[in-house]
């Protein structure tokens, strides 16, 4: 079963676990439906969440085009002035040697470029890094660089960062010296782009679809999570980077989430199952004064109607709030949008659901969620939406209103 049938498997499952719940209350939130994907040209599962760009408008990727396994498109989303929104697929991957199926998230650099990965093709049928450029009114892909399968990497399924210098870094699936991923950077080199391995791990990442992206905070220090261990990669001065492992985690918990930062320097994420339930937990890792790592869970899922299975990671707003989605649960077995609100004492926490997805309204929130100043929510969900219930639906772009 190839990687993308595996995710629609997925879906499909979790589609007839949420037809068990048949009650549609009303919630407090007011979710709108900014674009329903029809599987067609626009694409279908929009896996990995939005970016924006600032000036209001978003931009995201499919993984599929026309229900066909590979391919894929990046799309931009742009308020059509009525209180509506317009869909734009700016591009669709050719597969080959264009590479295919971009299972992470896009960026922009400050001229308006986007660069992402790809599962698939490119020379050695291992996956790409790609940037997209626009050129009058269409958009051009150049492939920045194919992975070999070997030590340098292969298949890469997350997201990029960008340090102020113009240096791209991401993670790989498999390959590597230990044949279990890689964390690479790719910086440019005599008009061409250069890639090393900067870290290996120990564990595996995940080896589903889920592997997360990395985070890199002011100092240049790099964040990420490999199956069961959240790293950092510190530079050492010399141009080479010291890995410390912040918390190892149970194997059976999954640290299949972005790790996230806050003002002094705590880390938050999310697990996809272990806790209590074995549903899924919201952690945070604190460095103490004797200069260790502790690990304290803010919210285990699967006490109720709360949710379950969470990868997409979290945001957080100025007063400590957090917000995640998890992919199934809540009143109709479809996913939540979740928060959990920060409380008197530090790091103590209160889980409230924002919203449950009912299938129609989208099905399986798999990326993360933009929070922007009026503390709206934007998101994706992998299916849903246009084709349900006649099927597991095609995904939508939401946005959550308080």
């Amino acid at each position: 079963m190839s990687s993308v049938e595996s995710t629609q498997a997925i879906l499909l499952l979790l589609m007839a676990l949420a037809l068990l719940f048949a009650a549609h209350p009303a919630q407090a939130q007011t979710e709108t439906v900014l674009y329903n994907f029809t599987g067609g040209r626009d694409g279908n599962d929009p896996f990995s969440g939005l970016t924006s760009d600032g000036a209001g408008n978003f931009y995201g990727t499919t993984v599929l085009v026309n229900g066909q396994s590979g391919d894929g498109t990046v799309f931009e989303l742009s308020p059509n002035g009525s209180g509506g929104w317009n869909e734009t697929t700016i591009y669709t991957f050719p597969g080959g040697l264009s590479g295919f199926s971009p299972y992470g998230n896009v960026i922009l650099d400050s001229a308006g470029n986007l660069y992402g990965t790809l599962y698939g093709g490119g020379a050695h049928n291992f996956g790409v890094v790609f940037e997209l450029s626009r050129v009058g009114t269409s958009w051009t892909e150049t492939v920045l660089y194919s992975f070999a399968g070997g030590t340098d990497g292969a298949t890469p399924v997350s997201g990029l960062i960008m340090d102020p210098a113009g240096n791209l870094y991401g993670t790989t699936r498999s390959g590597g010296s230990n044949s279990v991923g890689t964390v690479f950077e790719l910086s440019k080199s005599g008009g061409g782009w250069t890639e090393r391995v900067i870290y290996s791990p120990a564990h595996k990442f995940n080896s589903s679809n889920y592997t997360p992206a990395l985070t890199m905070d002011a100092a240049g220090n790099i964040f990420g999570a490999s199956y069961t261990t959240v790293f950092r990669l510190s530079p050492n001065g010399h141009g080479g980077w010291n890995p410390t492992a912040l918390h190892t985690f149970p194997g059976s918990y999954f640290a299949d989430s972005t790790p996230v930062l806050d003002q002094v320097g705590n880390v938050y994420g999310t697990t996809y199952k272990g806790g209590v339930y074995n549903a899924g937990t919201v952690y945070m890792l604190s460095l103490g004064k004797t200069g260790t790592w502790t690990s304290k869970t803010l919210h285990a899922f699967g006490s109720g109607q709360d949710g379950a299975y969470s990868f997409g990671g979290v945001v957080l707003d100025a007063a400590r709030n957090i917000y995640g989605t998890t992919l199934c649960g809540g009143q109709f077995g479809a996913g939540t949008v979740f928060e959990l609100v920060a409380q008197v004492r530090i790091g103590s926490y209160k889980e409230k659901v924002l919203w449950s997805f009912n299938s129609t309204d989208g099905f399986a929130p798999s990326g993360r969620l933009i929070l922007d100043s009026a503390g709206n929510l934007y998101g994706t969900t992998d299916g849903g939406g246009n084709g349900y219930p006649f099927g597991y639906g095609y995904g939508v772009a939401f946005e959550l209103t308080p």
